[in-house]
């Protein structure tokens, strides 16, 4: 589900719960209950009860309990935020339908308890004239909506009313002296439940007036009763029977059992939800506590899980997480839990695990090695067999100090150790972990914040071609941060791209580089410049790049022909054709394009050759000892002669000395980019750069 279904699901959970909580309420609760419990619902302030009904308030904001012919009042919302409020006003709508229904239940049943009441007293005081009123009585009774039963001491039926003989499956006059315990009642019950009515007959224990049991139709069928009992007796006060009125509930309790479901259990797997996971993770904490043991918390992430989805589809994707919980239940035991939290994101609770600490992270280790092992074999998904791996997180705990949210953590974070290790992988939780996480979230809310108030900032490296002569400049990111200084991209941009931030960001970076280009274009020293700007793989991959570019270039007055976007080799070959197209599409407006650290990837002619592109760049670990290391030589050779062989300009970076420089001359390189001829430098900078290099070129 997506993430912005979360929160109706969890307010049809919350109604759902409301409804079964209800039904359990006393009269005089249900309203207050209702009110209090809806008030959590998303941009409600308050609600009001009222018994009678208005019609000149706009509708959506009041719901009448309407049942039939029957009104009960209405419900009265105030909101706050009408548009967080509108999802939900179909749900409780429907809500108020069936809180309608339950009240009116509610008034049926006291009507009938009411005529019940009364019928008790009449037998009671006119026992003597039964006979006489039998006939009119039995009218009364077959009115009645539910069951009305009267068992001798015997307990033989001698009395039923026309709907507990339409429930029984069999005709009223013969049902009269038939054994109700021997018929009507499953058979590993009877010899109980006879035990308790003799003792009951012969005052030897207490009439329990109200439970509910499970009998057998005459058709075989199971149904659950919910029963109101009194003794029967004669002139004399001895007991002599039983009366009882009845009313089938098996649908109401199915559907209970039906919205527990729902709100704690997983409906593709069946597995317990995260709901059901922490209760059951704080029962076995308060366990561990009390019998001084150990328990682990293991976070199971199935590898690779989407591409599986986005290949197979997500019905195969679905019987493989259904296979996967299947084979998590054999690999424990049956005092432990498996949960699915959602999505691939499984956990599994080893309760009892006894020794020292070291003594249950060996046990633990040995489970979570099963898990993987299981998860590794062949999974048959329909005429597709397909193999699947996981990466195990696992934390300790004894029930002191952390908390259930705090181990959910602990676990997700070793899980995400196993991943950056390589997969299919058990790691243990290391506190370690948690500070750079929480380094993560502070650094997370630092950039959001550095976004909104725009302390970033372009430095720019030149880039010199033949002779030493400065053409144009790579724009090099840099964040002011308040607190922590002049940050390096290094130090973020692996975050922006992780969390989603580097579209605004890489946006951002265009709109600079482009409105400097405009600048630069009216000083005659600076209009020949070029500016290079990096492209992330993400960005790249909008839909809509093509477009966000050409506006950032109609908007700022940038000459197109003066902007080159450097793009990784990774980025273009997840996409080939989809890359070359946006890149047609930009080279035709005048953009030109360079594939940035070369060399470092999958370098392969048999893609460069489908790409439009303007120029190679020589990544700088290649450039480092070029002098020194064969190796790299070579490579640098290659690359160059390929670009020449596809008619690409040829760019270095990363040069810092002279020889580094007059060796990649040697081998055809003339441009190039480093220290050697300058630093990153600020835009004013830069310009004194241009300035200085132009008056030296002249003399």
């Amino acid at each position: 589900m997506s993430v912005a279904a979360l929160p109706e699901v969890r307010v049809l959970g919350q109604l759902l719960l409301m409804q079964s909580v209800v039904t359990s309420l006393p009269d005089d609760s249900i309203i207050q209950f209702v009110t209090q419990g809806l008030v959590d619902i998303p941009g409600v302030t308050r609600v009001q009860f009222r018994t009678g009904v208005c019609a000149d308030e706009e509708a959506a904001l009041h719901f009448r309990l309407t049942c039939g012919a029957s009104e009960h009042g209405e419900l009265l919302f105030g909101v706050s935020d009408a548009t967080a409020f509108a999802p939900y006003a179909d749900h409780i709508r429907n809500f108020a339908f069936m809180l309608a229904v339950i009240l009116e239940e509610r008034s049926q049943r006291r009507t009938i308890d009411a005529q019940y009441r009364h019928l008790e007293q009449r037998v009671a005081k006119r026992t003597a004239e039964l006979a006489r009123e039998r006939d009119t009585a039995q009218g009364y009774l077959d009115i009645a909506g539910v069951m009305l039963m009267a068992l001798d001491r015997q307990g033989r039926i001698l009395m039923v009313n026309r709907k507990g003989a339409e429930l029984l499956g069999q005709a009223e006059e013969s049902l009269i002296g038939v054994d109700w315990f021997e018929n009507f009642l499953p058979a590993r019950e009877r010899a109980e439940v006879r035990e308790v009515f003799d003792r009951l007959m012969a005052a030897d224990t207490r009439l329990v007036e109200s439970y509910e049991n499970v009998i057998v139709t005459r058709a075989g069928q199971l149904r659950i009763m919910a029963w109101n009992n009194t003794l029967l007796r004669d002139e004399a006060g001895t007991v002599t029977g039983t009366l009882s009125s009845a009313e089938d509930v098996t649908e109401r309790r199915q559907a209970d059992e039906k919205i527990k479901e729902l709100a704690f259990f997983d409906q593709l797997t069946s597995l317990p939800n995260r709901t059901l996971l922490l209760d059951r993770l704080k029962q076995t904490m308060a366990s561990c506590l009390r019998s001084a043991c150990r328990g682990a918390l293991l976070f199971i992430d199935l590898d690779h899980f989407k591409s599986l989805n986005d290949t197979l589809g997500h019905d195969t994707g679905d019987i493989l997480l259904q296979q996967v919980a299947q084979r998590l239940r054999r690999c424990v035991r049956e005092e432990d839990t498996v949960a699915r939290l959602g999505g691939d994101e499984f956990v599994v609770i080893l309760a009892g695990l006894n020794g020292s600490a070291e003594d249950a992270a060996a046990g633990a280790e040995v489970v979570a090695h099963k898990i993987l092992s299981s998860l590794n074999d062949v999974y048959h998904l329909g005429h597709v067999a397909q193999r699947s791996t996981a990466s195990v997180g696992v934390t300790l705990f004894d029930g002191a100090q952390a908390t259930a949210e705090d181990l959910m953590k602990q676990a997700d974070l070793a899980m995400y150790r196993s991943k950056d290790a390589g997969r299919n992988l058990v790691r243990f939780f290391d506190p370690t972990l948690e500070s750079a996480v929480t380094e993560r979230v502070r650094l997370e809310g630092d950039l959001r914040r550095a976004l909104a108030e725009t302390q970033f900032l372009l430095h720019y490296q030149a880039q010199v071609g033949r002779n030493g002569r400065l053409c144009g400049a790579e724009a090099l990111l840099r964040w002011q941060s308040p607190r922590r200084g002049l940050v390096a991209p290094r130090a973020f941009i692996r975050l922006t791209e992780e969390t989603g931030l580097i579209l605004p960001l890489g946006l951002w970076v265009l709109d600079a580089a482009c409105r400097q280009l405009a600048a630069w274009a009216k000083q005659p020293e600076m209009a020949h410049l070029t500016i290079a700007v990096n492209v992330s793989a993400r960005q790249f991959h909008e839909v809509d790049i093509v477009d966000q570019v050409l506006k950032v270039i109609q908007r700022t007055g940038a000459r197109p022909e003066r902007l080159k976007l450097e793009l990784t080799e990774s980025l273009l070959l997840d996409n080939v054709s989809d890359a070359a197209g946006k890149i047609s599409a930009l080279k035709a407006r005048g953009v030109g394009f360079s594939l940035d650290d070369f060399g470092t990837g999958y370098s392969s002619l048999s893609y460069l050759r489908r790409l439009p592109l303007d120029e190679l760049k020589i990544d700088q670990s290649f450039v480092r000892d070029i002098v020194a290391n064969p190796s790299d030589a070579a490579i640098a050779r290659t690359i160059v002669a390929l670009g020449q062989s596809l008619g690409l300009d040829i760019i270095a970076e990363g040069v810092e000395r002279e020889e580094q420089r007059d060796f990649l001359a040697s081998i055809g390189c003339f441009a190039y980019q480093g220290y050697l001829h300058s630093r990153p430098l600020p835009a004013e900078g830069f310009e004194a750069l241009v300035r200085r290099s132009s008056c030296a070129g002249r003399k």
